[in-house]
This record gives structure tokens, C-alpha cells and sequence, in this order.
């Protein structure tokens, strides 16, 4: 089982109100970006990894045997472009967000194992919370069977054919999505949910990253 990796570096980080994306920022003196990289580097099925992230950032990579690929507008975009950089030679393709660090080989060999039984597969967890529906004037029309939703993470991991079978479709459509599998969905295609860990956050917000900060020491 060869797997290329798409490590998903192009975000803007507005959210996070600083001028560095929070994919770059040093946390304990070591860029968000690396956690993930290192990781996917120990896992013997990954043979190939393409950072997708801008030019200037580039030389954050010079010790890595990496591949890059320019980012889009928006998510789905910059996964298009690091998937045209994926080598003939892969079946698999395994997509993660370099805004979670916190992913383990543990983690990411888990999904590995169970996903190469499914054409489609990603780390998620159940939800925690009580959901709501609502209008957009925030009136509740109904509250959502927590037993039945869980939260979607990555990495995803995806048959090359069936990604690129889901883009196709995405891009005739104009439809947007905003995670990996949702491409196999889209053609029909079944797709696995491995449970992960409630660690694999995604640093989004200044809360986000007072946790990350924290867990960081532990």
C-alpha cells in the first residue's frame, strides 16, 4: 500500500488574528506545520509527501524530502493542486490539514490499517455536546441526534481514482466542500469513519492555540 500525502498548508490563519498563518507560527519553538510532516515521515506507507503552502514558506522545508504545490482560493482548491502533483505510481492518497499538530503514528496507522478496506476513509470522533439546527435568525428548529454525528477530522485517507472521480464532479456541479471525503460522497461512495482521539484539534481560533500551547508542555 503506497500512499502520497497532501499536507494542506495554504490557509490565511484570518481567523486567528495574527500576520502569520497559524500553520507557520512557532509553538514550543517549533512551526505547527512540522508536528504533522514528522509524523507522516514515520509512517512506512507514505512514500511521498506534497506540502501545499506558498512560496515565501518554502525554506521552512529544506531538511524535509518534500514535494510543494501552490494553494488555492480555498481548501478544496489547494487539494486539487497538491493531488496534481501526486505521482502516477500511488493508488492512495492520504489528505491532512497542517493546523493539527497533534496527530500521533499510532493515529494515522489506525486509519491506514482500517481505511485500505474502504475506498474512502477519515479520523473523526462522536460529538460531545448537544446540537441545534437553526434558522438563520439562531431560532431552534430542531435539536440533532447526538448519537448519530460525529466530528470529522483528518488525515482522510482516499483511493486516487475515486478523489479525482470526486473532484470531477465537484468542479461540473460547482460544488463546494469542505473536507476530502465529502468528494466520495458526492459520487456515491461509501465512506468509513476510524475513531481518532479528541486531542487531533484544529488550531482555528486565539482559544485554539492557548489549548495547543498547553498540551504542547504536557
Amino acid at each position: 500500500m503506497k500512499i502520497s500525502a497532501i499536507l494542506v498548508a495554504g490557509g490565511s490563519g484570518s481567523r486567528m488574528g495574527t500576520n502569520i498563518p497559524k500553520q507557520f507560527r512557532p509553538l514550543e519553538g517549533k512551526a505547527v506545520v512540522l508536528y504533522s510532516l514528522e509524523v507522516l515521515l514515520q509512517i512506512p506507507q507514505v512514500e511521498e509527501i506534497i506540502v501545499v503552502c506558498p512560496t515565501q514558506f518554502h525554506t521552512l522545508f529544506d531538511n524535509y524530502p518534500v514535494k510543494f504545490a501552490l494553494p488555492g482560493l480555498q481548501r478544496q482548491d489547494s487539494v486539487y493542486s497538491g493531488l496534481q502533483h501526486v505521482s502516477d505510481t500511488f493508488e492512495w492518497v492520504t489528505i491532512h490539514d497542517a493546523a493539527r499538530p497533534f496527530i500521533t503514528k499510532e493515529m494515522v496507522q489506525k486509519l491506514f490499517d482500517a481505511g485500505k478496506n474502504y475506498g474512502a476513509s477519515s479520523l473523526a470522533m462522536p460529538v460531545k455536546n448537544t446540537l441545534k439546527e437553526v434558522q438563520p435568525n439562531q431560532n431552534v428548529i430542531r435539536t440533532l441526534d447526538r448519537s448519530k454525528v460525529w466530528e470529522i477530522q483528518t488525515p482522510q485517507l482516499l483511493k486516487k481514482e475515486i478523489l479525482q472521480a470526486g473532484f470531477a464532479y465537484a468542479h461540473k456541479h460547482q460544488i463546494a466542500v469542505t473536507d476530502d471525503v465529502s468528494l466520495a460522497e458526492l459520487i456515491g461512495h461509501p465512506v468509513h469513519l476510524v475513531a481518532s482521539s479528541y486531542q487531533n484539534i484544529k488550531i482555528t481560533t486565539p482559544e485554539d492555540w492557548f489549548f495547543a500551547e498547553s498540551f504542547s508542555k504536557i
